[in-house]
This record gives C-alpha cells, structure tokens and sequence, in this order.
C-alpha cells in the first residue's frame, strides 16, 4: 500500500474566505481540512463567533475553534479603502472567493462579481445568502432559526404539539455543505470547460429542497390531493424505547423485521391482530406496531435489547447524552476525537474531518488562529 501524502486533495487551492458565524466558515473549514490554503478575512472586532460559547481564552469561544482549524486569519479593516485594496491584491491569485454577507453589504464593500471577476478573471465566486439576489426576499435579514421557520422544518418537527425548532444550527451547516459541493463542482467545470462562475447557494431553497425530499408526498401530484410529508416518520414512526435501565432507538425496518421481533417478544396475538399483509400495511400501522415495541421496553436491559436486535439482524443503537458521545467505543475507536495543544487555549478536543481519503487524508495542520496572525505571512 502506498504512503499517505499529507497536503491533502485540496492541496495547491487559494481560498480566500470573507465568511464569519457558522454556515461560511463550515465550508471553508471543510476545504481547509482537505488541504486548501484558506485566507479567512476578519474584520477589527473579529469573527462573532470569537466571543461565544464556551472560552478558555479570550477570542477562542468553542463555536469558533469547531469551525476554523487550519485557516489563517487576516485582519483588515474593509470600511477603509487601504484594507480593500490589500484584499484585492490577495484576489489576483485566488481560486476561489466566498462571502455570507447580504448581497446589498458586499455591494457597499464594492465587492460583487463583477469587480472581483474583473481582477481575477478565473475565480469562482461563492456567495452564501438567505434568499438569494432573486425573489421578493431577496436582501432581507435572516439567521438559522428564520430559515428554520419558512422552510417547513418547525412544522414538521412539531409533530402534534407547538411548533418546535430542531435544536441545531441545522440550515446554517446543511447551507454550508451546500456550499461546499457547489464550490467543488464550480472548480471542475472551470478545469474541464474553461469557464468560471458565480455560486449562489441561497439558505432558504437550501433547506426547503433538504427537508421536502422525504416529505412531498401528496405535494409530488398538481391536485394535491393526498396529504404531504412521510407519515413513518410524522405519525409515531420513531419512538425512545425505555429500556430497564435506559433508552434506544430500535427500527425494524419491513415486515419479515417487524414479524421477526414482536413475535420472540410474545406479542404474536396482538401483531395478527394488526392483520399486517404488505409493506403498505406496515407503513400505515407504524404507529400501532411501535406502541406495541414501546411497551416491551422495560421487560429488557439495555444489553439485552442490543443482543436480540444484533440477533434478529434489526438496526438498534443506544442514546447517547452529549457528554456519552465522546465515549462512544466505535467513534473512539476510529479515532473521530483528536486532542491537541492550542498554544493560546491550552488542550482542546475537536472533531476530525470525518471522511476518510486513502492517499491524500485530511489532516489537523494549523491551529485554529488568532485575530491577524497571518497578517504579515500574507501581506
């Protein structure tokens, strides 16, 4: 087997990144681990992300160190006109350029695409935006929750109750990846076909297509006539199973599975009395045959549910407390945790770039800097 390089797949990419919060900054980040050499443009005050969350350090808030590995940062005041002429000249040779600033902020910057093509004419240009140049949204405020909200996921994971948020910067980091698979595809165009571009991956559409792909249903046909979303998953699909002493998540998935374990659990009279025949039919029962799978849940260990799910070949997996996750003995296992020494934060836990490349890895290069480190590397 051949030695690993360490530059990484992205090795030899300029990337110069005026992105701050979450949704930008995951996309560079993501470069940055493949091997991109990313110029993260800071502002005086710095990234917001800086001050919150968790800090051991000023400037070092735990948002921040998960989002900015490998970068360098450079400090410039682009309010004045000599810190955008010094981000231009880091422009002329830069491969790509991405911002998730307002389209109507980049404009009083003076940094649309139209300037920034014109003074490198093969740059790929990425904007990261709520709405897009388009539409009647189009330069309106928004932020992960908004998007959240008018994308149909509140709804959806309201089930029966309130309007609920799923209690993740969800729409800011399925944006980002977005964003990243755009960027890639940008880039190979312009090798294949000679022809750079602007990107625009608007948040709004984003989420809205992430979250329809299960959920059309009725939606799919003109008269709409059937009901929208996947009624597994919207009507009592997914339970907590409670265990005797604490709690999984088990999913038969078709009917042999369902069939399978409710009848070595002794619930063969209350399955036929279902009168389930057809995969249609253990879909449309699936709140009735997990009530029954809920019910068995103290009758067994937790152990014990693990070792008749591994029997029975049905998918299970326990429920892990955020403080449990790093504990996990198959995410230890492979390594997803690595510890390291910030030389300003002290030691720190991150969580690796989680895809695995057999030649070129992904690899933890630089530290997560300081406000202005690179400056005088880069200028």
């Amino acid at each position: 087997m051949s030695t690993p390089q360490l530059d990484g797949p992205l090795h030899g990419l300029k990337v110069v990144d005026l992105t701050a919060v979450v949704s930008g900054p995951y996309t560079t980040q993501i470069f940055a681990d493949l091997g991109a050499d990313v110029l993260k443009i800071e502002s005086p005050a710095g990234d917001l992300m800086r001050s919150n969350g968790v800090l051991r350090a000023p400037g070092f808030g735990d948002i921040f160190i998960a989002a900015n590995r490998n970068k360098k940062s450079i400090k410039l005041d682009l309010k004045q006109e000599e810190g955008k002429e010094k981000l231009k000249l880091l422009l002329r040779d830069a491969d790509v350029f991405i911002h998730n600033m307002r389209m109507s902020a980049i404009d009083r910057l003076g940094l649309p695409y139209p300037v920034v093509s014109g003074i490198n004419p093969h740059i790929i240009y990425c904007s990261i935006t709520g709405y897009g140049s388009n539409g009647p949204y189009g330069g309106q405020p928004t932020f992960d929750d908004i998007i959240q909200a008018e994308s149909g996921l509140v709804d959806i994971n309201s089930g029966s109750g309130s309007p609920t948020y799923v209690k993740a910067i969800i729409a800011d980091k399925v944006a980002g990846l977005m964003a990243a698979n755009a960027v890639l595809a940008a880039l190979h165009c312009r090798e294949k076909q000679g022809i750079a571009q602007e990107v625009e991956v608007p948040m709004l559409e984003v989420m809205t297509a992430f979250n329809l792909l299960e959920h059309m249903g009725g939606l799919t046909y003109p008269d709409r006539t059937e009901p929208p979303g996947y009624i597994r998953l919207l009507e009592g699909g997914r339970r907590v199973i409670r265990t005797q002493d604490g709690a999984l998540c088990i999913l038969p998935y078709g009917l042999e599975q369902w069939k399978s374990i409710l009848l070595r659990l002794g619930m063969e009279p209350e399955y036929e009395a279902l009168n389930i025949r057809s995969q249609a039919d253990v879909s449309g029962k699936a709140q009735a045959l997990n009530d029954l799978l809920e019910s068995a849940g103290p009758t067994r260990s937790t152990r014990q549910w693990q070792a008749l799910c591994d029997e029975l070949d049905i998918a299970c997996g326990k429920i892990n407390s955020l403080r449990e996750i790093l504990d996990d003995e198959h995410l230890a296992a492979v390594g997803l945790f690595q510890t390291s020494v910030h030389p300003i934060a002290g030691k720190i836990v991150q969580v690796r770039h989680p895809v695995l490349y057999s030649k070129t890895p992904a690899t933890l290069r630089h530290p997560v800097p300081s406000l202005g480190e690179h400056n005088e590397s880069y200028l």
